[in-house]
């Protein structure tokens, strides 16, 4: 079934509260100051821990994109924890279910939904606050992970104080929340503007696409159309040109050896089902699709079995709209 704006869930209280004031929180710098030493921590403090969720939560946790040892592991958590994004467990559980049922009613944060319903609305529902530790499985064996997820505040806060003792409160307002407030849409922007704004390479069943604007500042996580065609991949610019520095530093790790079997893009992959070549996008129909079926059911389904006959006809593979895209592969447990 196709995700239409209806399938959202109302806002939680409890979490949005805490979660919209401590956007004001940066707003005491008028009482505090800037130091310069705030504004280099709140630059590290971004960047470090935008690479402990692109390359922590998303391609390892989320995506068995390369291996670490048992300790590195245990680091990669840490480091996204103070990110304050919930625990590991949490956030690879969910955006696993995102490629599973990508676009459809089971997704938890499409943009069909609506823009802010897939960049922060679904976080702040009470629809999505638990862990499915069955989703995760293979990383939620490990019992430090999972004290980490379940005690998720205590890498936020250990920073927090860390900030104040080397730049001061200024360092707790900019270095800490003002970094971190960034650091959330900065994260976000991928479920929201990665599906609405730059342009798609490969046909795949999603709204996802590539965006230079996004890698810039998600360290390169911008190339999600790369990515939606091929997950279970370490690098996500399949392009010289697309920017990856998260793939630099895990080529660096994979050059030290704390980084093992770091998966590339094969030439194949890379090559196949380029739309430019004449694939079918059933992405994009699939788009059109759920808004027609919000606002006129029957047209819609008489849509499809025109598509359909068309495809046929065309000798290409029936379509099909199910209620959940296939699984995805995460690679092969370690």
């Amino acid at each position: 079934m196709l995700a239409t704006p209806r399938d959202r869930h109302p806002l939680g209280y409890g979490t949005s509260t805490p979660f919209i004031l401590l956007h004001f929180l940066p707003l005491l710098a008028i009482f505090t100051g800037v130091t310069q030493k705030a504004v280099i921590l709140c630059v590290v403090s971004y960047v470090v821990r935008m690479f402990a969720i692109t390359g922590g939560y998303h391609r390892y946790f989320s995506h068995r994109a390369f291996k670490l040892g048992r300790f590195p592991q245990f680091v990669l958590a840490f480091l996204g924890g103070t990110a304050a994004q919930k625990g590991v467990l949490w956030w690879a559980g969910h955006h696993r279910d995102h490629h599973r049922y990508s676009d459809t009613a089971r997704d938890p944060h499409s943009p069909q939904k609506g823009f802010w319903w897939a960049h922060v609305g679904w976080i702040l529902c009470d629809a999505y606050g638990e862990t499915d530790y069955e989703a995760i499985e293979d990383y939620s064996r490990f019992p430090e992970l999972r004290w980490l997820n379940e005690h998720d505040w205590v890498p936020v806060w250990l920073l927090a104080v860390a900030s104040t003792l080397i730049a001061g409160w200024s360092g707790l307002i900019i270095g800490f929340f003002l970094s971190t407030v960034l650091l959330w849409h900065g994260t976000f922007i991928v479920n929201s503007l990665a599906h609405v704004m730059g342009k798609r390479r490969y046909a795949t069943s999603d709204t996802s696409r590539n965006s230079a604007f996004v890698a810039f500042f998600t360290l390169g996580e911008g190339w999600h159309n790369n990515h939606h065609h091929y997950p279970a991949c370490a690098r996500q610019g399949f392009r010289w040109w697309e920017f990856d520095p998260t793939y630099w530093v895990l080529r660096i790790g994979a050059m030290l050896g704390i980084v093992k079997e770091l998966r590339q893009p094969p030439l194949a992959v890379r090559e196949s089902k380029r739309i430019r070549d004449g694939h079918l996008d059933v992405g994009r129909f699939r788009r059109h699709l759920a808004a027609a079926a919000a606002t006129a059911p029957a047209e819609a389904a008489e849509l499809i079995d025109q598509l359909t006959a068309m495809a046929e006809r065309a000798g290409k593979r029936k379509i099909t709209l199910p209620e959940s895209a296939p699984s995805v592969a995460f690679g092969a447990p370690s």
